[in-house]
């Protein structure tokens, strides 16, 4: 099998992607959800998110909501509002958020070079997560939130995406609630179609940037699935994952930053002296975004402070202890505020920087948090290199903006 392959897409019918595009199910809670499908019947979060319509003390993991999640994608097909392409295409895919613009491709990424490793991990999932994912497609016998995927820029395919998009407008063209502008086109000519799907095989290798918890699932559905009665048709479309794959140079990564209850039992005239032994600790009058790696922002009792690494620690001996995340990590959150495993520890929580600055100050002011750290965004070529050494990046690492959104294009097993 290719690296990539073209599917029969499940789409919104001519007309009704903007009744059917919703946000990705995993950046909201389930209050979210309900509010954003009042007066929507057919917004995807209907499958995505099934417990929106079912009791409020439902738990989002029953097994009723994922039978709902089916009857839900049944209506919407017999209702005429989703409805599946005649043969595999590919669809090229623009995300235009202010005046930043992303063009990609949606394709069924080869499950096999995932379990090879030519398809590059990043970070651990956590068990419920998948299974939660795997029951999902299971119960739809589809997949539909797409794995976001990057690849090395490469020009020939940026051109022939270029060319897709410009010979004819998009079937798409919707701008989201949020202000994202999403747009369509699918590539229908057999001769572009095995274009692509040439130039993508001469790729090395492609990374998964979002959807760990997704192609982990497809991955084990699709083995599931090897050990049953599937005729050779049925198993081969069972190998691929639904993603969506965007040229490196093309993405955004904003900071993702961190929140703690506590200051480990300290007052905060010993924290401070703590932090300063180890950065240099200036206050700001104004909130501090990091301008550059190993500067950090702290905001502590009403005042923010810039936290500059000290000289005396040494660089870091590999591209995991580089990052930021893991010099904050090893440098303050665990030595000076007991946070051990940032994974599990209760007392630290994570904001996307979508949310902005204020999204720290307001937890701090509440009396809900005790201290909030501002850092600077992890870059791409950051996150490559991790995942080229088969290494781990800490939970958290990296915010993408803007989203993909779930129900533009699904892929039916």
């Amino acid at each position: 099998m290719s690296l990539i392959q073209p599917f029969a897409g499940l789409r919104p019918a001519p007309g009704r992607a903007a009744e059917v595009a919703a946000p990705p199910y995993d950046v909201l809670n389930t209050a979210e959800a309900r509010r954003l499908v009042e007066g929507r019947p057919w917004s995807f979060l209907h499958i995505s998110r099934a417990e929106v319509d079912l009791p409020e003390d439902t738990d989002p993991y029953a097994s009723e909501v994922y039978a709902k999640a089916h009857e839900n994608l049944e209506r919407m097909l017999a209702e005429g509002v989703l409805v599946r392409d005649p043969e595999p295409y590919y669809y090229v895919y623009r995300v235009i958020r202010g005046e930043h613009v992303q063009t990609g491709l949606v394709v069924s990424a080869s499950i096999a070079d995932y379990d090879a490793g030519r398809i590059k991990k990043h970070e651990f999932t956590r068990p419920s997560k998948e299974d939660d994912r795997v029951r999902q497609i299971q119960a739809l016998d589809a997949q539909t939130g797409p794995v976001l995927l990057v690849h090395r820029a490469t020009p020939d395919i940026d051109r022939t995406l270029a060319t897709v998009a410009a010979d004819q407008p998009p079937e798409v063209d919707i701008t989201a609630a949020d202000g994202v502008r999403h747009q369509l086109w699918p590539v229908v000519g057999r001769g572009v179609i095995e274009h692509l799907t040439q130039a993508f095989d001469r790729l090395d290798s492609l990374y998964i940037a979002d959807g760990h918890h997704r192609s982990a699932a497809a991955s084990r559905v699709a083995a599931s699935r090897r050990c049953g009665d599937q005729d050779g048709e049925a198993a081969e479309v069972h190998q691929g994952f639904l993603a969506v794959v965007f040229p490196h140079d093309q993405m955004r990564i904003l900071d993702y930053n961190r929140l703690v209850r506590d200051l480990n039992g300290l007052d905060a005239g010993a924290f401070q002296e703590r932090v300063a032994e180890r950065f240099t600790v200036e206050p700001f009058d104004t909130p501090v975004s990091p301008e550059r790696p190993g500067v950090f922002g702290m905001y502590l009792q009403s005042v923010w402070y810039r936290l500059t690494l000290s000289d005396a620690i040494p660089p870091a001996a590999d591209p995991v202890a580089a990052l930021d995340v893991s010099r904050l990590q090893e440098h303050l959150l665990d030595p000076i505020l007991g946070i051990q495993d940032p994974r599990r520890d209760e007392r630290i929580d994570f904001v996307g920087g979508i949310r902005g600055l204020a999204g720290l100050t307001a937890r701090v002011d509440s009396g809900e948090m005790a201290v909030a750290f501002a850092l600077h965004p992890t870059r791409l070529e950051e996150l490559m290199a991790v995942a080229d050494r088969g290494d781990v990046m800490p939970p958290k690492s990296t915010w993408f903006e803007p989203k993909l959104a779930d129900g533009l294009v699904s892929l039916v097993l």
